[in-house]
């Protein structure tokens, strides 16, 4: 260790090429140095190695055994600096083996990793995706430490420490089970206040959130029967009782099973967005893939 305090990178890269030259001229034309630059050089490696390391000989110079002994292992260890400092060479998703760690919620995996999955398969097929549970007070401390590469979470909570790219604004809206008789047109506040809701606490166990926010700024309360988890467990209910839920429209799209209609009162949406570290800010195989969701939603 104290030897190598003494090198610097100039002196390793002209060992290196007097070990292959065994000539002070040709090493220093390739160094793009003086003679006398090199000569120098050589003679601060002698000092620092202890030994000779070239000596005169009948055509040149020839490597002492100590030489021999260092020209595959310096050669190793500067190809692998060269690595290290090379600029990142540009991804190639076809040829990618990463594995991406997602943080999201049963509604993000939905609605930005599922629209995405196809694509990701087609186009990077050597990849893998792993989807980890969203905990928004760890989010900070996993991407830092690489637990996650990604997380979607709404822009309004996101930590102040971590990228965000918006994705999409969502809204809610009234749904129910498909063919639901209370909800054939939009109901009044009254009949949207008497209908039997469920809604979801990702915190667990809560009957209050941002509908019931709204109703309280007009003097109102609905009755909130039921309180889940999860998205996945909600829409199961919808379909198969008599309860509605005010729910992200992006969840009720398309779906055949629910009957949706517009809510008598304006309860404010949300942007979700995408969340990320400093460390693969610039990247380009987590960049690739952050374009990758973005054009999937």
């Amino acid at each position: 260790m104290n030897n190598l305090r003494r090198l610097d990178i100039n002196l390793l890269l002209t060992l290196d090429v007097l070990l292959s030259e065994h000539n002070v001229t040709r090493a220093a034309q390739r160094l793009h140095l003086s003679q006398p630059s090199v000569s120098v050089h050589l003679a601060r490696l002698r000092e620092i190695f202890g030994d000779p390391l070239l000596l005169p000989g009948p055509r040149g110079m020839r490597p002492t055994a100590r030489a021999d002994e260092l020209r595959e292992p310096l050669r190793e260890a500067l190809e692998a600096l060269e690595r290290a400092v090379a600029p990142a060479s540009p991804f190639d998703p076809a040829q990618a083996t990463h594995t991406w760690k997602v943080a999201a919620s049963d509604y993000g995996e939905s609605t930005i990793l599922l629209p995405a999955l196809g694509g990701l398969r087609t186009q990077a097929p050597g990849t893998r995706l792993a989807v980890l549970d969203l905990s928004p007070r760890q989010l900070v401390k996993q991407a830092e430490q690489g637990v996650i590469d990604l997380a979607l979470h709404t822009s309004e909570d996101a930590p102040l420490e971590l990228h965000r790219r918006a994705l999409f604004t969502e809204r809610y809206v009234l749904a129910g089970r498909a063919g639901h008789p209370k909800l054939q047109r939009k109901p009044s506040r009254a009949q949207f206040c008497e209908l039997e809701h469920v809604l979801v606490s990702p915190e667990g166990g809560g009957f209050f959130g941002v509908t019931d926010k709204a109703l309280a700024e007009v003097g109102l309360t609905r009755n909130v029967v039921l309180s889940v988890p999860h998205f996945l467990l909600l829409m199961s209910v919808l379909a198969s009782t008599d309860l509605v839920a005010m729910l992200p429209s992006r969840l009720a799209r398309g779906n055949p099973a629910l009957q949706v209609v517009e809510p008598p009162l304006e309860v404010p949406g949300y942007e979700m967005a995408m969340l990320w570290a400093e460390r693969s800010h610039r990247d380009p195989a987590h960049k690739w893939f952050r374009e990758h969701l973005a054009a999937s939603v």
